[in-house]
């Protein structure tokens, strides 16, 4: 992979985001698995979304792409009755269809790269077994499925990844009886359950919240839908905390009432201290006074690397806790992010599930590495703002899993990055 060279700059001027990733691979399943057209836009062709379109592809759904408007017919979707699913490195690609190619009884192979292959899986080999479905694996992935998924109860860990719930939420309309999920744990992540009920709805599937968890009648069908991809709340933090830091950054396409749990993210850079305006569905952020927080992450952890770069720019100390699942992404995020930030000057702790991280005046050059992950490669670059001389980052690549345009849109806004090719 190459790295990038990023020289010191604030950043300036207004960026519009891309269409919500998260919201794109939910709209692309449910549109797979309902009979006939739906046309979803705009859809941004990262690595993480172009291996969900393969995926649904894999098991007979007619996808097409013009421009960034997808076609997508699900009407021979699971007619193929056995099916290789390489998921690339999506966590969401393979959580979320492992029970939906159960519910539609196909033997299916998961495949993945970089870091999927060892990441968690074990709900799945827990609870799918006992309703019908053979689960062959040594652990992590390659791993087959087969058999026919069957309704009923399912109990269910609410403090690993919400993506095991959303998979669960996916399959069970289409089974013939009725079914539940009942919560063992607090549910973290709880925005991106929103989502998932959100557009299972918008394409005519529902699924009621109870006390516990959620019940979901049987025999539904998703029906074809022409759907809008909000923008991506998740990539707002980036440039928040470049205009935290310095300048002055405007972003345009978010959705001020989205039930993306990211957006969580402009109440916390308030509480830093950060100038946030709100007008006509776009967010101005502009430096003031930071001082140290305390942030839970249980519900934003992808927020987290964002955070800490501007904790390390904060006065007075920041505590960042409750974010321990940042260690089974496509790294160890916490200790990623510490390695990062110690090697530019800042002062900061690793803890169990976060950091404690007091604040400096300002950071200077050095080589970091991103350890091929889009989010600590996009997070240390927009240290810039207050990094004193070059900093180089490994792994540039990487932003193309999320968000393959964040250079490009940091070059608009003034930032000065320069590719460095080979090694």
């Amino acid at each position: 992979m190459s790295k990038i060279c990023v020289k010191s700059g604030t950043l300036n001027g207004t960026v519009s985001m891309p269409p919500s990733k998260s919201a794109a691979h939910r709209a692309i399943i449910c549109a797979g698995l309902a009979k006939g057209k739906s046309v979803i836009t705009p859809v941004d062709l990262s690595n993480d979304i172009k291996a969900t379109i393969a995926c649904m592809k894999a098991l007979g759904a007619e996808i097409c792409l013009d421009g960034k408007t997808l076609t997508v017919d699900g009407t021979n979707t699971f007619q193929n009755r056995k099916a290789v699913l390489d998921c690339g490195e999506s966590g969401s690609t393979l959580r979320f269809l492992v029970p939906v190619c159960s519910a539609g009884d196909v033997n299916a192979e998961f495949v993945g790269h970089g870091k999927l292959p060892e990441r968690p899986i074990g709900i799945y080999l827990d609870c799918l077994p006992e309703k019908g479905v053979a689960c062959e694996t040594k652990g992590g992935l390659p791993l087959k499925v087969s058999g026919q998924l069957r309704s009923g109860t399912y109990e269910v860990a609410g403090n690993v990844s919400s993506q095991f719930i959303t998979g669960l939420l996916l399959a069970l309309p289409m089974l013939e009886g009725d079914s539940e999920i009942v919560l063992t744990s607090e549910l973290q992540s709880v925005g991106y359950i929103d989502m998932t009920t959100d557009i299972m709805h918008r394409f005519g599937i529902d699924a009621d919240r109870t006390a516990t968890g959620w019940k979901i009648a049987g025999g539904q069908r998703y029906q074809p839908q022409r759907f809008t991809v909000e923008g991506d709340w998740s990539q707002a933090a980036f440039f928040m905390t470049a205009g935290a830091l310095g300048g002055k950054v405007t972003i345009d396409n978010l959705d001020i009432s989205s039930r993306q749990g990211d957006k969580a993210c402009v109440e916390i850079y308030r509480r830093f201290g950060a100038k946030i305006t709100e007008q006509n569905g776009k967010i101005t952020i502009e430096p003031d006074r930071l001082c140290g927080i305390e942030i839970d992450a249980r519900d934003i952890p992808d927020m987290v690397p964002a955070l800490a770069v501007t904790a390390a720019l904060a006065e007075g100390v920041t505590v960042i806790k409750n974010a321990e699942r940042l260690r089974i992404k496509e790294c160890d995020r916490l200790s990623a992010m510490a390695d990062g930030l110690l090697r530019l000057g800042a002062d900061i702790r690793e803890t169990k599930d976060g950091f404690v991280i007091t604040g400096v005046k300002s950071l200077q050059g050095a080589q970091v590495e991103g350890y091929n992950d889009h989010r600590i490669v996009m997070s240390l670059a927009v240290a810039a703002a207050r990094t004193e001389g070059e900093m180089i980052i490994t792994d540039r690549e990487s932003i193309n899993k999320s968000y393959p345009g964040f250079f490009d849109d940091y070059r608009k806004l003034g930032g000065k990055a320069d590719v460095i090719m080979g090694e």
